[in-house]
């Protein structure tokens, strides 16, 4: 059977379990198991060991997230409890576990994957409400049973869905400390990390620890209420305010740690044996006083959390990487609760030098993209690429540029009908072979000392020309319309990324097409390729010049291709031009400045995928101006690297476009556009 088309016969959507089936009889279980996919894995022996455990513990029910103990979107091995205990290894599930019964909630994202990883034992639940889970729950466990979970692996918010969905339903929502998962998982759960925790280079930072303290400070004096302390919880919140580094999670350059911050005193709690010599000096240069950093244990963060707030104390925390475990230990009145500490602020606004590190290593990055383009152009057409090697290549590229910390994340590499699942990456012996014949397309990035890099590429036919006029082609094109107009859009300052998103899918919309996934997410320095809390979600802050964010259109057509066209930005303030020509767009004397995007990612798009009879003149000379800054920052770069036969490629497929190719706008259709513009920028006004 094909493996992009293979489901397992048991998998929940196929498999019709006759009225008296059993999931005890080892005997069905074992015919279950005889039809398992190389992909999936057998978990009975592991469901047993977690349900004895439960029945241990008087649990009814088990909730297990994907997450960790720090909210993080990518996790540790040894955190990656759902993933064990299912075999599923997508990056974002919830798994309920009762003594008969096994389900798994994923998004549309991991449908697919889910089908294949997925054994006999469990249920797949196509949505991620919480709604769906407790109701889900109400059916499983009888009234006056217990559902339990380790209130530190979930969110405050989470909490209290959860608590919302059992209230008054005669089911108690019970904390248990102790991980059952851990407990099922014994020693075969890997260990913690013991790698060196490091000083990142001053070179690579926008201001020292102490400067980035004295302005968090500063916030705390500023705010109406007052606070006398800052809980950090999230990893990269730690690594960004002390300019330390890590390599406890794979492509995310932190550490395990947790920060109390107060007006006269730092408490960071972390594992001291491993920091740095220069690292514990640089913590310790303060010492004594109100920059002297006192290190204590990873896991006295609890116990001192509950001393501290037994005093005439306010403590300030962001609740969305605030777990509930460590939110109630502090009584309710001496909270402040934000969604995002002043760190994460902070941390989302890059100053001037962070801005020049990351322009840079978007420019190194560029190089190593050019060279994977070209050797695909050479290798494609000879059937020598599989998807696999696809992204071991381009990732060795990157590895080879100066600064190179490692890929930022698992390459995605997708080939035809594998590329319209939107977060595919492939694994080594079941792979498919690039094709001249079928779309391309890769998502991947960089970890570099002044930089953390983001980028998709979607290709058409590699290594031959491609007629312009197919299916594939117009949804490329659309695709490039949509990451072009909402680049070149200009917008009112403190404007939410969610107001604005629609104009990466409006060409889209237009033929009655769209896409999944967000538009965009933040990106850091040297920190998470998705950074929050910028982007384009509701969730995310009013977007501010200094922010990075990525913008990504996509179209995916299930079965057969995908395309996305992924660049990152940074927001800069609009320069609008004089008086006479821009008056529309003039503000009142006073007013914040009006924005707009500037690309910093510098890789060519696919030439032979573009009908230039669908873009408009302005369109087209967006990317004209475009090319020339691609020629101007990257072709130096590919020179000074001595890649002659790159440089060559790059100014071929950066010739300018044809402006009269452009499709004619017509009076009536631009009063359109523009009606349509100001009624997005005056909602944004009040967003």
């Amino acid at each position: 059977l094909s493996q992009s088309f293979w489901a397992p016969p048991c998998s929940p959507s196929l498999l019709l379990r006759p009225p008296a089936w059993d999931p005890s009889q080892s005997q069905h279980v074992s015919l279950c198991h005889q039809y398992l996919p190389p992909t999936a894995t057998n978990t009975t022996e592991r469901l047993a060991a977690l349900r004895g455990a439960m029945r241990t513990h008087g649990a009814h029910a088990y909730i297990v997230p994907s997450t960790d103990a720090h909210m993080s979107e990518y996790i540790s091995e040894r955190d990656a409890r759902l993933g064990w205990l299912t075999g599923f290894t997508g990056s974002s599930g919830t798994v309920v576990v009762t003594q008969d019964k096994a389900a798994l909630w994923t998004d549309s994202r991991y449908w697919t994957q889910a089908e294949r990883e997925l054994d006999c034992n469990w249920e797949l639940q196509r949505t991620t409400s919480i709604e769906s889970i407790g109701m889900w729950i109400l059916k499983a466990v009888p009234v006056g049973g217990n559902v339990s979970l380790d209130p530190f692996l979930f969110s405050i918010g989470t909490w209290n869905s959860y608590s919302r969905a059992l209230h008054g339903s005669g089911r108690t929502l019970l904390p248990l400390e102790i991980n059952l998962v851990d407990q099922a998982w014994g020693d075969q759960r890997p260990l913690p990390s013991s790698s060196e925790i490091y000083s990142l280079p001053a070179e690579f930072t926008g201001s020292s620890w102490q400067e980035k303290v004295a302005g968090i400070r500063q916030r705390m004096e500023q705010h109406v209420r007052r606070p006398t302390a800052v809980l950090l919880s999230g990893l990269e919140e730690t690594a960004w305010l002390f300019n330390l580094r890590g390599d406890d999670i794979p492509y995310n350059p932190v550490f395990y740690s947790y920060a109390l911050l107060t007006n006269t005193t730092i408490s960071l709690f972390v594992e001291g044996s491993r920091l740095s010599a220069a690292a514990r000096e640089s913590l310790r240069s303060g010492c004594p006083g109100p920059l002297c950093v006192e290190l204590q244990g990873y896991e006295q963060v609890s116990a001192h959390l509950r001393r501290y707030a037994q005093g005439n104390v306010t403590v300030w925390l962001g609740t969305e990487y605030t777990t509930y475990g460590l939110y109630r230990v502090i009584p309710q009145e001496k909270l402040l609760e934000e969604n995002y500490s002043p760190v994460m602020m902070a941390k989302a606004v890059k100053n001037a030098h962070e801005q020049e590190l990351l322009r840079a290593a978007h420019v190194r990055d560029a190089v190593a993209v050019i060279q994977y383009l070209l050797w695909l152009e050479k290798t494609v057409p000879q059937g020598q690429v599989d998807e696999f090697s696809g992204a071991r290549h381009i990732d060795a590229l990157r590895w080879a540029q100066e600064h190179s910390r490692g890929p930022s994340f698992q390459s995605i590499s997708a080939s035809g009908l594998n590329a319209a699942l939107a977060h595919y990456s492939p694994s080594n012996g079941s792979s498919r072979t690039l094709s001249a014949r079928e779309m391309y397309l890769f998502d991947t990035g960089g970890q570099y000392l002044d930089g953390t890099t983001d980028i998709t590429r979607t290709g058409g036919c590699p290594g031959t020309t491609c007629s312009p006029h197919g299916a594939p082609q117009e949804a490329y094109t659309r695709v490039l319309m949509g990451n072009i107009d909402l680049s070149c859009l200009i917008f009112p300052s403190n404007t939410a990324g969610r107001t604005v998103e629609s104009f990466a899918r409006r060409a889209l919309w237009d033929v009655g097409l769209n896409y999944g996934h967000g538009t965009g997410h933040g990106i850091g320095n040297f920190l998470s390729v998705h950074e929050w809390p910028v982007g384009f979600q509701s969730n995310n802050v009013p977007l501010g010049a200094g922010m990075f964010t990525s913008i990504e259109p996509g179209y995916y057509q299930d079965g057969e291709f995908g395309i996305r066209i992924e660049d990152v930005a940074l927001v800069v303030k609009a320069w609008l031009g004089t008086p006479s020509d821009t008056s529309l767009w003039q503000h009142q004397s006073g007013e914040e400045p009006f924005l707009t995007f500037e690309v910093v990612s510098l890789v060519p798009y696919d030439r032979n995928l573009i009908d230039l009879s669908l873009l408009s003149p302005q369109q087209i000379r967006y990317l004209n101006s475009y090319y020339e800054r691609i020629r101007a920052l990257v072709g130096p770069e590919l020179r000074r690297q001595r890649l002659e036969e790159e440089y060559g490629w790059l100014q071929e497929n950066t010739e300018p476009f044809p402006v009269s190719g452009a499709a004619t706008a017509t009076a009536a259709a631009g009063t359109l556009a523009l009606a349509s513009l100001l009624s997005v920028l005056l909602s944004g006004l009040g967003a």
